[in-house]
Order: structure tokens, then C-alpha cells, then sequence
């Protein structure tokens, strides 16, 4: 909306002369006009300059008023305001505010109508002399909240979902500005959206303009099963925030129950840093190296990278989604970080850290460690998922400590079973990759040499009583199936479990120039590109 000098300020002079707010200057005092800063939505807000050519400023809510400002030369300035919706020929406020030796001063201005626009003028005063008149400017005042309502057909706020929890809905986002009687409103600038606490500035990536309808489509993935809460702010282009909460109820997805599925879509996922060290997903059965999720590395525990962390995962304890949930280690450090996977891998909860092992228990002296197995997790070399051995889908951990092998299990709070797998010392300088079970329930545990670029697959097969035998851990030179996979070849190994389908655990690799490649077991690569 721009006004003209003559709309904005009509018979405006003329009142002001005949007020004495304006007088025929001298020509020595021709150049001492102030020069106007602009309008600010109030003290200590940032000014918005404004010429005769410009939009109006939005004035919102303020507890004031706004701030009108201009670089003076004198001991003060005078300021005239004008109200141009009514057209009145008196101005609705007059005030003048003291430089102290300042060459920029403001003064706040109460009690204008909302909807209402104003045009204002300032004269610099010294002694008995009054300046030229500034500039004009002008702004528009928008003071009531808009209004903002939310539906969805895939997740409705009553009945039944179509879809589950851990998929994606679209979301509608409908907003509104309340338009005074007799004004102007500023209209919808933008939605902020969050599950828990949006943000109110539409100078944001994160913000989301309306179409001309004052409507906006946005696609969510609902990381929680059962309630959930969608919180959309409506922010005006004057400032003003509406707010609304958006309820509805996410059922659990029955068929989502894959070891080693993060991200709750029923595949299995592959945990890997991009260059900037953030978390990449990226499903077993993908065709190219694009991420399904990626997430950011302040989300790490160091809040910095997740470059330097090994990460297991396959199974999860008794929660829902039914989700593996993350252990992460640092090696050298005390503890071990888990998060608990409430959220199909988000992030967006806290983790639990484990620093003594639970086998290490000060309050029960029955529960014990055995001979040579650390206090904590500060000489854990290697930690790998190994998956569910005691039935169920509580996960399992293998670690790496003094050259050899030990399998922890019981609850993932502490893994307060450990079992030492072998006694050689010798499985320094191997790789360990845990593929996971076969579709026969047989494990195995997979591992390169590193000094020679030999893969190994060591059978770990199920026993009748449902437990499993490790005796082929005893030599970690014996069963070689592959060669070739040298460390400065393929820096990184690991499998996520069967990403072909035909019931049998399948590796994975990162190249020396950092390509994903697939393979059908140990055979058979797959080059999908070049990862972030």
C-alpha cells in the first residue's frame, strides 16, 4: 500500500501552521532539518527507514507504541503525527524529545488505532528557532493477533489414521488476519511449526509463507506413537504471533518391525558421518547413496561431529516404536552413550550414558565381572550390535577388549551378563561387522584383517536349546571367503542385515573416495554413488 504526500497528509500543513507546530523558516535555517530514521515497533526495537515512495511500516503489538526516530542537529526535536485513514486535519500527537548532546533522538507515541495508517513529520528546535520540516514517513498500525487451524486427512484430530506412526503426513496449515473496522490488516507472513516450542521470526529457513489463499502444505514425519502434539505459530507481517495446537492420535505401525531399522519405515538401516559430520540413514534396499534422514551433528553427543563415534544397533528393549535404539561409543571414553529410540531416529530426546558396567554392580556383590573385563568402557576397541540371543528383541553387544572377543547381554541399562567368547588375545588388527541372523536364526560374525584385506565369516550356529555356538571364534585366521578388502581400498565395512532378500546377511562397504557399495553376501558389488 503506498500513499501520496497529498493522501497522506491533505490539509495536514495548513493545520499545522495555523497550530504552530510549523514555521517559515529562514534561509539559514533552511538545512538544519532533521533527517528521519524511520519507525521502530518500540524502544530498543530495530528502526525501519521509510521515504515518501516506500510502503508503510507495520507497527504491531508494542507496549507503548512505536518509536519515532530522527538525526538531529539542535537541542530538540518536535514531532507531529497525523492520522490519514480519518483524514483529520489536527494531528492525534504531538511531543518533543530532548537530544542531550545526542545526535539521534526518539520519541514513543501511545494510543493509536489499530488498522489505522499515520504519516508524521519532526522539526529541530535550538532556542526560539524551529527548522523546515523533515521528511514525512508514514507507517500502519496491525496490533491484533492472527489466527491459524491446522487439518490433515492422514493424521485427522478424530477417527482413525490412515497412517502410522513413523510415515509422513501432510499437514494444512490455514491462517488469517483480523481486519479492524474501518483498517487495514498486514496480512500472513509466515508459519513456524514444531512438535514442542515453534519460532517466531519469519527470517528463518525454517519458515513457511502461505500460498495467495493464505494456506500452506507441509509434509511431517510423526515420530511418535499414540498422541501427538503439532504447535503452529501465525506470524503477521506487522509482528503478530497467533498460535495453535494441533492433537490428533498416530497408531503404531504393526507390519514396521525390522531388525536394524532405524528410522521405522521396515527397512533396515545403514548408519554412516557425511563430510560435514552428520548422521546419514540409508535403507539397505536403496538404489543410490541419498539418505532417507539425515541427522545434524549437534545432535551428537559431542554436539560437535558424529565422525568420531562407532555406532551399533540391531534390536530394541520394551518400548515403542519398535525401533533399534543406539549405542554409541567413542574409543578411550569411560561410557557408553545409548539413545533410546522413542522417536524412529530423530534425535530429539536425551540420552542415557553408561559409565559402569552393570556387571560391575557396588550394591549387589553376587552380580560380578569376569577376570580381565574392564571396570567401564574406556579399553572397549570395537563395540558391534550382534542382535537378540536370548530371544525377544533385546539387543546384544560384542566388544573388542584386550584382543579378545565378549558378548554382553541382559538389560541394555547396563548389559549385566558378560560372557568372554575367546582367550587367544589375538583379534587386534580385525574389523568386526556383525551381519545378523540368517533366516534360519544362525548368526555369525564377519571380520577383516586389516593388515591383509581378508574378509572372515565365522558360523555362530543356533543350537536346539536356543542358544548359540562360539567355538568358531576361537582362531580368527580360520575361515577366510574373501580377499581383497583392504583398508585403503574400503576404510569402512559393515552389514545391516539382508538387503536382497534371500534370507542371507549382505556387507556393505565405503570406498577410498567415499562411494557406498552393496554386495549380495561378499560378491556381487554395487557401486550407489558417491555419499555426502
Amino acid at each position: 500500500m503506498k500513499l501520496s504526500l497529498a493522501r497522506r497528509l491533505g490539509g495536514v500543513t495548513t493545520a499545522a501552521l495555523a497550530a504552530g507546530l510549523l514555521t517559515t523558516p529562514t534561509a539559514a535555517m533552511a538545512d538544519t532539518a532533521p533527517a528521519v530514521l524511520g519507525t521502530a515497533q518500540g524502544a530498543g526495537y530495530q528502526t525501519a527507514a521509510c521515504d515518501s515512495t516506500a510502503d508503510p511500516t507495520w507497527i504491531g503489538m508494542t507496549d507503548n507504541g512505536p518509536t519515532l526516530s530522527v538525526k538531529v542537529t539542535g537541542e530538540a526535536a518536535k514531532f507531529g503525527v497525523w492520522d490519514v485513514t480519518t483524514g483529520a486535519e489536527d494531528p492525534v500527537f504531538t511531543g518533543q524529545a530532548q537530544t542531550y548532546g545526542q545526535q539521534s533522538v526518539g520519541l514513543t507515541v501511545p494510543h493509536l488505532v489499530d488498522g489505522h495508517s499515520y504519516a508524521w513529520h519532526a522539526w529541530a528546535l535550538q532556542g526560539t528557532q524551529t527548522s523546515a520540516p523533515s521528511a514525512d514517513c508514514h507507517f500502519t498500525v496491525d496490533t491484533t493477533s492472527p489466527t491459524v487451524t491446522v487439518s490433515s486427512t492422514d493424521f485427522p484430530a478424530s477417527g482413525t489414521a490412515p497412517k502410522y506412526a513413523g510415515q509422513t503426513g501432510t499437514f494444512v496449515l490455514k491462517g488469517a488476519d483480523q481486519v479492524p473496522a474501518g483498517g487495514e490488516a498486514s496480512g500472513v507472513a509466515c508459519f513456524r511449526y514444531d512438535w514442542m516450542y515453534p519460532g517466531t521470526d519469519c527470517n528463518s529457513p525454517e519458515a513457511v509463507e502461505p500460498d495467495a489463499d493464505g494456506t500452506a502444505k507441509i509434509d511431517l514425519k510423526v515420530l511418535q506413537w499414540g498422541t501427538n502434539n503439532l504447535v503452529v505459530n501465525v506470524i503477521d507481517n506487522a509482528g503478530n504471533i497467533g498460535r495453535t495446537t494441533y492433537t490428533f492420535y498416530a497408531p503404531s505401525n504393526p507390519s514396521a518391525k525390522t531388525l536394524g531399522d532405524v528410522d521405522g519405515d521396515g527397512v533396515a538401516d545403514i548408519l554412516l558421518p557425511d563430510a560435514q559430520g552428520n548422521l546419514q540413514y540409508i535403507g539397505v534396499n536403496a538404489t543410490d547413496a541419498t539418505p532417507n534422514a539425515v541427522i545434524s551433528a549437534k545432535r551428537s553427543p559431542s554436539g560437535q561431529s558424529w565422525a568420531p563415534y562407532q555406532i551399533a544397533h540391531r534390536g530394541w528393549d520394551y518400548h515403542a516404536p519398535s525401533s533399534d535404539d543406539l549405542f554409541i561409543h567413542k574409543p578411550g571414553d569411560a561410557s557408553l552413550t545409548v539413545y533410546r529410540n522413542w522417536d524412529y531416529g530423530a534425535m530429539t530426546k536425551g540420552f542415557t550414558l553408561s559409565g559402569e558396567r552393570g556387571c560391575n554392580d557396588p550394591f549387589d556383590p553376587t552380580v560380578t565381572c569376569p577376570a580381565g573385563f574392564s571396570a567401564n568402557w574406556s579399553k572397549t576397541d570395537q563395540i558391534v550390535a550382534f542382535g537378540p540371543v536370548t530371544g525377544g528383541t533385546s539387543p546384544s553387544l560384542l566388544t573388542l577388549e584386550g584382543g579378545n572377543l565378549w558378548l554382553l547381554t541382559g538389560a541394555t541399562s547396563d548389559f549385566d551378563k558378560v560372557t568372554k567368547l575367546t582367550t587367544s588375545g589375538a583379534w587386534n588388527g580385525y574389523d568386526l561387522v556383525a551381519p545378523g541372523p540368517d533366516a534360519s536364526g544362525n548368526q555369525a560374525l564377519w571380520a577383516r584383517d586389516r593388515a591383509t584385506g581378508e574378509l572372515h565369516a565365522y558360523p555362530i550356529p543356533k543350537k536346539a536349546d536356543g542358544t548359540f555356538d562360539f567355538s568358531a571364534l576361537a582362531d580368527p585366521k580360520a575361515d577366510i571367503v574373501a580377499t581383497g578388502f583392504t583398508v585403503a581400498a574400503y576404510p569402512t565395512l559393515g552389514s545391516s542385515g539382508d538387503a536382497d532378500g534371500d534370507g542371507k546377511p549382505d556387507l556393505w562397504a565405503v570406498t577410498a573416495d567415499r562411494h557406498l557399495v552393496m554386495y549380495s553376501g561378499w560378491t556381487d558389488a554395487n557401486d550407489l554413488g558417491p555419499l555426502n
